[in-house]
């Protein structure tokens, strides 16, 4: 199910992605708004689109989530493939885990050694 669930989603978001799928929409916007005086601006005509409109949105939400997550999960892999083989710090595999302090506490770390490192390249600059 999930394999059958990322493949379609996959699919989809692809799709809606293209320029051809925008087109489309802006051209189902075009002929509703076009019908409108048929329907006298009536509720119904508007009740179309507006329901249109937001099943698609929620549909899309999970499609979009969905992907997002794969890809997010695909990059976080990757970077923790790159770090456990490079002379980088193992203890930052898996941060992504820890709460929001802990990931800030971790990034203020980090930009203090960067700090210090520009620190340090300003003051070889200098003596040369």
């Amino acid at each position: 199910m999930n394999q059958l669930f990322s493949q379609i989603s996959s699919a989809i978001a692809y799709q809606t992605g293209r320029p051809s799928a925008f087109i489309v929409c802006i051209f189902v916007v075009f002929v509703w708004l076009v019908i409108g005086p048929l329907f006298n601006y009536s509720d119904t005509w508007q009740l179309v689109i507006n329901t249109a409109t937001s099943v698609l949105t929620f549909l899309m939400v999970f499609i979009i989530q969905n992907t997002q997550n794969r890809d997010g999960a695909a990059i976080q892999a990757k970077l923790d493939e790159l770090i456990r083989t490079s002379s980088a710090q193992n203890k930052f595999i898996g941060i992504e885990q820890l709460t929001a302090d802990e990931i800030t506490e971790y990034r203020e770390h980090c930009q203090a050694l960067a700090r210090k490192a520009l620190e340090r390249a300003a003051k070889r600059a200098d003596r040369i």
